[in-house]
């Protein structure tokens, strides 16, 4: 597929108490590295988006050398780096898989020139972390992080954006505390 892949890995975890994408996942030592697996299955070409390189198996990096560590700052350092159109997935969001992907992407594929961002909605509402950025939204986020306002959802509503819906609740959890990645290692 020639759309990248960006895992956004970057985040201070302060909610977590310790790095989330260096948690251990199934048989991998990092859930950094689960999602990137994941990805290379899906995607040519996969990238961590992260301050530094602080992951122990071998990967490409987008440095996000934004001062605030929102993920706003690193989808613009991906789309800057990258320079095309980018599927975007959060590390604590593990249960994102191939079929949710490909309807994101099917649709970006079909309606690629109509919209700025295609993003995933599930039972919470959109998920900006589940997306597909294009090189459109690049101007308007720089904009908005200039303006301080590191928040996506407010990107996504000035954007021209499309929703893909899913019906699938549990695919959408994020981990952000130690007690949900406790229910995300129990979960068969």
């Amino acid at each position: 597929m020639s759309l990248s892949a960006v895992i956004l890995a970057g985040g201070k975890s302060s909610r977590m108490g310790e790095d989330k994408a260096l948690l251990p996942y199934r048989e991998f030592s990092t859930l950094a590295e689960y999602q990137y697996m994941k990805l290379k299955d899906i995607f040519n070409n996969v990238y961590l988006s992260s301050k530094n390189n602080k992951f122990p198996f071998q990967s490409n990096i987008i440095t996000d050398e934004f001062s605030s560590y929102s993920p706003l700052g690193a989808i613009i350092s991906s789309l800057e780096y990258i320079k095309d159109d980018i599927f975007i997935l959060s590390v604590d969001m593990p249960l994102i898989d191939k079929e949710i992907i490909n309807k994101l992407v099917i649709n970006y594929k079909e309606h690629k020139n109509s919209y700025d961002i295609f993003i995933a909605k599930s039972y919470n509402g959109l998920e900006p972390t589940v997306a597909i950025y294009t090189q459109k939204s690049l101007k308007l986020a720089y904009l908005q992080y200039r303006m301080n306002d590191y928040k996506l959802l407010n990107l996504i509503k000035k954007s021209k954006y499309k929703a893909i819906y899913f019906k699938e609740d549990k695919k959408f959890i994020n981990i952000n505390f130690k007690e949900d990645y406790k229910k995300l290692l129990n979960l068969k």
